[in-house]
């Protein structure tokens, strides 16, 4: 059974959404993580760059396939996790502490799902 913590939000596209201090963070799920299995490289965005709500905003490539990161919100990357690109397992190793991107100014946001609602969505597509 994989991690779904209560208190963050979920986008059908695996990747976990909380609010910290005013900023949307944005990270990979930990159903996300082990499909995508050993994460050995993550394509960051740029601090200033604009990110559009289900549009990919990064890619990540693992030892199974190269994977776009969906952001689930529209606004500007206010921070990037540079510990990712000397070390991208931390994804693997702890998904909902290596986060991705840090948003501000969040103009639209897509449809969130709770945790209850994303493990769903993960049973349904383990069948």
């Amino acid at each position: 059974m994989y991690v779904t913590p209560a208190d963050l939000k979920y986008t059908k596209s695996h990747e976990w959404v909380s609010e910290e201090d005013g900023f949307i963070v944005i990270g990979l799920t930990d159903y996300a993580q082990s499909a995508l299995g050993d994460i050995v490289f993550i394509n960051l965005p740029e601090v200033g760059d604009d990110v559009t709500a289900g549009e990919p905003f990064s890619d990540t490539e693992s030892v199974k396939a190269v994977s776009d990161v969906f952001s689930p919100v529209s606004g500007t990357v206010a921070e990037v996790n540079e510990d990712l690109l000397d070390n991208p397992a931390l994804v693997n190793e702890s998904p909902y502490e290596a986060w991705l991107i840090k948003v501000e100014n969040i103009t639209d946001t897509e449809d969130l799902l709770s945790a209850e609602e994303y493990e769903a969505l993960v049973a349904a597509e383990e069948g």
